[in-house]
């Protein structure tokens, strides 16, 4: 269908630089000109007061459109405080980084007829000349969210985008008959590519499953990996949630088979060009992330400290959202610092076995999170991760389960890898065609008025759960980085 769009039989130069030529018979509009911002709640009858009011703080509104409305409460409840908004109304987040991460919707069927929501959205009230829906799609556009981010104020992790910017921004504005016929295109387009991701999805939470069971199967001893079948004798653990362990293997504690300490407690001078520092956001179940990596000056980082890592050593998160979360540092990271995390260094164990270890549920769900659970914020220090108990094979043993699942999960991961690739064109793939129809760079009015009725379908089977979760975990970034000073190792 994508392949025979065609484009406009006719175009003229539209006068902003980011939009260039539009169809002939479009116009470029002012969204002030078009629709009212933030209008205000005095508008709302006294009579009304007590009438129900769906509540919308920003973790309920999704950067696909999506917002939760189970929450409600009486107007008179939520009048002061809040950003107000109405049926047919669209909201923009205007802190970063949610403007940037496209937090917004469309509320044209909003469950009451008023609503109210956090103080960091925009409202848009469109005109006649303008339909909420297409409006909403106007403010998806990448131009949009890079030209807005560009025009952000305030301090830094507390930017936001001015009103000014949503009211002198220009926008391509088709006849009304037209909006209507984008819209219908583009959101029978979206259902299919969100199917098409979500499918793809599953596929990666599948393969995620297997490989865990895998890695579990190998290191608690279930199976021999030398043999393929469990071993021939069995012994009680002694610890309810391992279970039985082939006869010949041990049960240790972390600390009498590898030595822990602490990363710094307060972060060197960033530098260009300086050394990585590796903190709990670039842990993500036993890989490196590149994403907001920071360079520190290394004249700055204390050497009495044992900041500086080396490759084997494991890090273990210690609070915040990915407490207990843990990834063995590779040779590319050699020599780089330890943020405010735990290092643990392997000495009578293999350290990749105990990297593996460390990753299995009977450790980091049944002992590393219980044990970080003891405040409202997780938080996990040298002694309790010292104190969990793994099973423990000969060192034989362990290089063999090392070498098993690296060819087994290696098999995995490239599965995973390119069903990862193949959702990312997919989202590639739908912010162009967005682009390409709402800017009038195809003419898809032919194609909308042949499409069929669709019955309406449940959520969840649209939703795009890794790109929310994307999103909420950007959002709550800073969540991960807190650590309780008086535990830092002196």
């Amino acid at each position: 269908m994508i392949q025979h769009l065609k484009p406009y039989p006719a175009y003229k130069d539209s006068g902003v630089p980011w939009l260039g030529q539009v169809p002939e018979h479009w116009e470029a509009r002012r969204l002030k000109r078009i629709a009212r911002l933030n209008p205000s709640k005095s508008e709302v009858p006294l009579a009304m007061r007590n009438d129900p009011a769906v509540f919308l703080p920003m973790e309920r509104v999704g950067s696909d459109g999506r917002f939760d409305a189970s929450e409600v409460q009486p107007i008179s409840a939520l009048w002061n405080g809040f950003t107000y908004f109405r049926r047919g109304d669209v909201i923009v987040a205007k802190i970063t980084p949610c403007f940037e991460n496209g937090k917004g919707a469309c509320l044209q069927n909003l469950p009451t007829s008023v609503g109210f929501g956090s103080t960091e959205f925009h409202v848009i009230r469109p005109s006649a000349a303008v339909t909420a829906p297409y409006l909403y799609r106007v403010t998806t556009l990448s131009e949009f969210r890079r030209l807005g981010a560009d025009e952000m104020t305030g301090a830094a992790g507390q930017q936001r985008v001015p009103v000014e910017f949503i009211a002198n921004f220009l926008i391509p504005l088709p006849p009304l008959a037209e909006q209507t016929a984008i819209v219908r295109f583009l959101d029978y387009m979206d259902r299919r590519i969100r199917r098409y991701i979500r499918a793809k999805q599953k596929l990666v939470k599948l393969l995620e499953e297997y490989k865990q069971t895998l890695i579990h199967q190998a290191v608690t001893g279930q199976i021999d990996v030398r043999t393929g079948k469990p071993y021939p004798a069995y012994k009680d653990s002694g610890v309810p949630w391992l279970g039985q362990v082939p006869e010949h293997w041990d049960v240790r504690r972390i600390k009498t088979i590898a030595r822990i300490r602490y990363g710094l407690g307060q972060p060197p001078k960033e530098m260009d060009g300086g050394i990585p520092m590796l903190r709990a956001t670039n842990i993500n179940r036993g890989t490196i992330c590149e994403k907001d990596l920071l360079h520190v000056d290394p004249s700055d980082v204390p050497s009495n400290r044992g900041a500086f890592l080396h490759a084997g050593e494991i890090i273990v998160v210690r609070s915040g959202a990915f407490t207990a979360d843990s990834a063995i540092v590779p040779e590319a990271y050699d020599g780089a610092v330890a943020g405010y995390d735990m290092v643990v260094t392997a000495l009578k164990v293999s350290p990749r076995f105990l990297a593996a270890v460390l990753l299995t549920p009977y450790v980091r769900d049944d002992q590393l999170t219980v044990a970080s659970m003891r405040s409202a914020q997780p938080h996990l220090n040298a002694e309790e991760l010292g104190a969990a108990l793994v099973a423990l094979p000969p060192l034989p043993e362990q290089s063999a389960i090392v070498e098993y699942l690296d060819a087994q999960t290696a098999k995995i991961d490239a599965a995973i890898a390119a069903s990862r690739r193949e959702i990312e064109l997919l989202r590639e793939c739908r912010t162009r065609l967005i682009a390409d129809v709402v800017t009038g760079k195809v003419d898809v009015r032919e194609v909308a008025a042949r499409l069929p009725e669709e019955p309406a379908e449940e959520e969840d089977e649209l939703e795009d759960t890794e790109e929310t979760a994307e999103g909420e975990a950007a959002d709550n970034e800073a969540a991960a980085e807190t650590f309780s000073e008086e535990e830092v190792e002196p």
